[in-house]
């Protein structure tokens, strides 16, 4: 296992090399450059005060000097500065990570609490009215979109019954206890969490119902083993391989965050920022999440490999 995770660790350095090529030859292909954001269409400037504007990012210097300047700044945590306040971009990524986190994170927790035995469930019981019933809601769950559940949740709980608050993360007028944090954080990690109940129930289902018809299940059987034994030692193990691949590519949400969840919730995650990022041009920003996005989905693959070893023990890496 420790063989392995330290092949993965060095193949990742080439892969990281090479997003990083793309991250930065994306910001270039993109029409324009960073100093059309601070030329207002509204005042004619000068082509020699463009060219010193162009000149103090740095525009006037060859395409891989300027690559090699931007990866030996983020080899040191510099990741720039955002164009709207001349916040650093770490910061700014890190205070909106610390929320996205919490958020995105009980939502695959419940998916996977709520989803995966639901998926056991009706996969064991074929063709059943629990089988139905269930996948139906599954279908509604994966086809309606977040806004649609956001802002019907909102309105039935929020401002209906009144039993979540309308929106934000914490209180305003005190300090946030654990209590608080967690009553602001239900609502919209259950509205969340609703795609994920459905698609990880799904797959559970179809990865049961493909190993219940296996030569070893039947074989299993033929030997007098319980069905209870088969269930969980044979039939659940070898299911949920094909899940945990889907929960692995999950986890790249948890930087990604959730664009409409979170401004329905006025919730100040990763994924407002992002949109934020987006509409305003800001390319040290955009860089940044780009690149943070792209790491997490590579730790995610890892994780996900590991998981395999924990979910099935015949699986080994040696």
């Amino acid at each position: 296992m420790a063989k392995y995770l330290l092949r993965r660790l060095l193949l990742t350095i080439p892969v990281l090399i090479a997003i990083t090529m793309i991250v930065f030859g994306l910001m270039e292909l993109a029409p324009g450059d960073v100093a059309d954001y601070f030329v207002s269409p509204e005042v004619q400037m000068s082509p020699e005060a463009l060219d010193q504007l162009r000149a103090r990012f740095g525009l006037d210097q060859p395409l891989p000097v300027r690559y090699l300047n931007w990866v030996g700044n983020v080899i040191q945590g510099d990741l720039g500065y955002r164009f709207t306040d001349g916040e650093a971009v770490a910061t700014v990524v890190g205070r909106r990570l610390s929320a996205s986190l919490p958020l995105i994170g009980l939502a695959i927790v419940i998916g996977i609490a709520v989803g995966v035995p639901l998926g056991v469930f009706t996969g064991l019981r074929q063709y059943s009215f629990w089988d139905f019933s269930l996948t139906g809601l599954s279908f509604l769950g994966i086809s309606m979109p977040a806004f649609v559940t956001g802002i019907v949740a909102l309105f039935i709980f929020s401002i209906q019954l009144h039993w979540f608050p309308t929106g934000g993360m914490r209180p305003v007028d005190r300090p946030a206890t654990f209590g608080d944090s967690l009553y602001y954080l239900i609502l919209p990690a259950t509205v969340l969490s609703l795609n994920y109940v459905a698609t990880y129930m799904r797959y559970t289902r179809f990865s049961m119902l493909e190993v219940i018809h296996s030569d070893y299940v039947r074989t299993a059987r033929a030997k007098g083993l319980s069905e209870r034994a088969v269930t969980w030692a044979h039939t659940v193990p070898n299911a949920l391989l094909p899940v945990v691949t889907v929960i692995g590519l999950s986890l790249p949400n948890l930087v990604v965050g959730a664009v409409f969840t979170e401004t329905i919730f006025s919730w100040p995650g990763m994924g407002t920022l992002y949109l934020e990022a987006v509409n305003g041009r800001d390319v040290p920003l955009l860089m940044g999440m780009n690149l943070v996005i792209a790491i997490v989905v590579l730790v995610g693959n890892i994780v996900t490999d590991m998981a395999y070893a924990v979910v099935d023990p015949r699986i080994r890496y040696d």
